[in-house]
């Protein structure tokens, strides 16, 4: 695997790195400038400059609104020739603005407003412009089944067309959403290396093998990324189809039945199921008492996005019972501290990752390397296997 530090060389011409942070992530923004700030100093002094390259490379940007909810976007310094980066979380429901007197929480919708704002304040200024979102506004919504809008789809083409170079993505729920943009870059990063390691941390009494370990796909739709993980770990893999009764539509989706699943035994097994976003969190939790009925030692969840929408108790009581052993997410999207608190919920920090991009993508290298990292993963699990 290429060294990651490799993606640093000022001696190749590249243009000045620029980041704007939307509101909702200023903090992901914060990490990710720090980590850059530190290589790029640290090269500038290998290489006998002398100086630092810069404090930050965020540039400050502000979103006012008028007392009736009409907003704009402001840049208050300049971004002319910069390759500039902009990091959105249109998940992001803590952030609020006022509207006739009233907080308003801001929805995905808002966040998406915000950033067509911020891009036409840049007035085609910048050299390039990425957006990094890491879960795609509408992305849940990729594909048409009767008289239905294509919200994903729609979103990217309105980037495309305002100037946006590329899109960098993580674990989006269709990738095959890109179709709608043949002519921009479109690239979809998967956590799987900082969410094994953050496991790790965690738990060190694992035997990462066949006979202790397997993987579980919650269902057909998850299977691309529970099979990445079969693969990589070199475990076995089963999988839960969700019979569903489609007659019956409840809050926009057919009502699930029953899980059927369909693998080996998962008897005395550490089970690892993975998904890409924890919504309510019904389907999963009932997954993990499946399993445990079955026989299961350790029930793991692990998703890029836990969002838990109708709260935190299912999760605690279903902690407090044994269903579950512990749920590993990242801060890619917006998580409250009342979860960070929780004693079975494990962050994975990928705002490191993101910075590796963001450099190698400044200096027109290839990442393909980060895109697949096997053998990161690898040497993460030889040392869990104490070998």
């Amino acid at each position: 695997m290429t060294p990651f530090m490799d993606y640093f060389d000022f001696e190749r011409p590249s243009h000045p790195v620029g980041i704007i942070a939307m509101p909702g992530a200023a903090e992901l923004g914060k990490k990710i400038d720090k980590y850059l700030v530190e290589w790029y100093n640290k090269k500038a002094i290998e290489s006998n400059k002398g100086e630092k390259v810069k404090d930050t490379f965020l540039i400050d940007a502000k979103f006012p609104r008028f007392a009736t909810g009409d907003g704009k976007g402001v840049i208050s310094e300049t971004v002319r020739g910069l390759d500039l980066y902009i990091v959105v979380d249109v998940g992001n429901y803590n952030c609020t603005y006022k509207l006739y007197g009233r907080d308003v929480p801001m929805s995905p919708d808002d966040h998406f407003a915000d950033l067509k704002r911020v891009i036409s304040a840049a007035g085609g200024k910048p050299e390039r412009i990425t957006v990094i979102m890491p879960m795609l506004y509408g992305g849940r919504q990729h594909r048409r089944n009767a008289r239905e809008s294509l919200d994903c789809a729609i979103m990217l083409q309105e980037l495309h067309n305002m100037g946006v170079k590329e899109i960098i993505t993580f674990d989006a729920h269709d990738p095959r959403v890109q179709n709608a943009v043949p002519l921009m870059g479109f690239d979809n990063f998967f956590p799987t290396y900082q969410i094994i390691k953050a496991l790790y941390n965690k738990y060190h009494n694992f035997a990462f093998d066949k006979n202790h370990c397997m993987i579980v796909s919650p269902d057909e739709g998850a299977m691309g990324r529970n099979i990445y993980y079969a693969s990589v770990l070199g475990l076995d893999l089963g999988m839960f189809y969700k019979r569903r009764d489609y007659s019956t539509v409840v809050n926009g989706r057919n009502r699930i039945v029953s899980h059927e699943y369909i693998g080996s035994s998962v008897m005395g097994m550490d089970v690892f199921v993975a998904d890409d976003i924890i919504a309510t969190g019904d389907s999963v939790l009932h997954l993990a008492n499946e399993l445990k009925q079955r026989g299961a030692s350790r029930v793991f969840v692990l998703a890029t996005y836990a969002l838990f929408t109708e709260g935190l108790e299912l999760f605690d009581k279903a902690y407090a019972e044994g269903y579950i052993e512990g749920v590993i997410s990242t801060n890619l999207s917006f998580t409250g501290e009342e979860l960070k608190k929780r004693e079975w919920y494990i962050e994975a920090d990928i705002s490191k990752y993101i910075a590796y991009i963001i450099s190698a993508c400044n200096q027109n290298k290839s990442v393909s390397a980060l895109l697949e990292p096997v053998s990161k993963i690898q040497e993460l699990i030889e040392k869990m296997n104490g070998k």
